[in-house]
């Protein structure tokens, strides 16, 4: 019966019919090719996934090689560092506890971590501050006093230690932890980060609170911060680093030894030590225990501060 339907069908659908079937028999087989593809046999897919692994380990080379030397060197006395500086072994714990004795290590972390920590507080509770302001305030000229808020992010520390110094030294406060931590208690690129996200919450939480009769200090504190706490523990991470990393300014405020930073300290190892560079690594190591600590304890609030002002709603 199909064939007598057919030899009825009229001429032009019977031509019809005959060029669709004659273009899906010139079609492809991709049968094979879809189990090659899913067996991961696909050549161009291998051939990309191979050169992507192979930029990721030359990166991860460059990135890693120094941290390697630097590691190997820090466990391994000076005889046998100059012999073989790149082959593991023999390693010993002595350089790590000359470094500590001969360095004073423990004194000057001590000051790194009083500076760091006063410097992340100030910049949280500035930038919390003056970022509600700009988010959630209406006044004359907001705008604009926030491009030159934002536009002093251009000027690079180099452009104002000769001020800093001037203020701070005809101040009294040189060799001093305030005297370390005070141009740097306030941070735009903190502001202009908390601003973000404050202005992804909903305005209606605000006039819930306005109608409520809470004002701007209790709303900030119940609501918004609580809302936006990933960002915070970045903010917190970045001052934190940030502080602790301080190099050229340490040098230039503190003349006593006792008031060195870590990293300025590690200056002064070098400086007495030529002639044991496994000494510098070792102590290189130790000042940067604390800051790997903190990196893998708020690495996930790190992560996820950066990305909350993301996307808006």
């Amino acid at each position: 019966m199909a064939a007598d339907t057919a030899a009825d069908l009229p001429p032009a659908v019977d031509d019809a019919v005959g060029t669709v079937v004659a273009s899906i028999e010139l079609l492809p087989d991709t049968s094979e090719r879809t189990r090659r593809r899913g067996q991961g046999f696909d050549a161009p897919s291998g051939w990309r996934r191979a050169g992507r692994y192979f930029l990721l380990a030359v990166v991860s080379f460059i990135v890693l090689f120094p941290i390697y030397t630097t590691v190997i060197a820090a466990f391994k006395p000076a005889d046998a560092f100059f012999d073989h500086p790149l082959l593991p072994g023999p390693f010993t714990f002595d350089v790590i506890v000359d470094a500590w004795t001969t360095g004073h290590l423990g004194r000057y972390l001590f000051n790194s971590l009083v500076v760091a920590v006063i410097v992340t507080l100030f910049q949280v509770v500035s930038a919390v501050l003056a970022a509600y302001a700009f988010a959630f305030l209406d006044f004359p000229g907001r705008n604009v006093f926030f491009v030159l808020f934002i536009a002093t992010l251009l000027v690079p520390l180099e452009a104002t230690l000769v001020v800093n110094y001037d203020t701070v030294d005809g101040l009294g406060w040189s060799n001093s932890y305030i005297g370390l931590a005070v141009p740097f208690l306030a941070t735009a690129f903190g502001v202009f980060l908390m601003r973000q996200v404050f202005l992804t919450l909903p305005r209606d939480l605000r006039d819930a609170a306005a109608i409520d009769g809470v004002g701007h200090l209790g709303f900030l504190w119940y609501v918004a911060v609580p809302l936006v706490r990933p960002t915070l523990g970045a903010l917190a991470l970045f001052g934190f680093l940030g502080a602790w990393n301080q190099y050229l300014w340490p040098n230039l405020i503190i003349n006593e030894t006792d008031m060195n930073t870590v990293q300025s300290g590690l200056r002064v190892l070098s400086k007495s030590n030529l002639d044991q560079p496994n000494l510098v690594m070792a102590g290189t190591v130790v000042a940067a225990v604390p800051v790997v600590i903190v990196l893998l304890v708020f690495q996930r609030q790190l992560v996820r501060g950066l990305t909350a002002g993301a996307v808006k709603g």
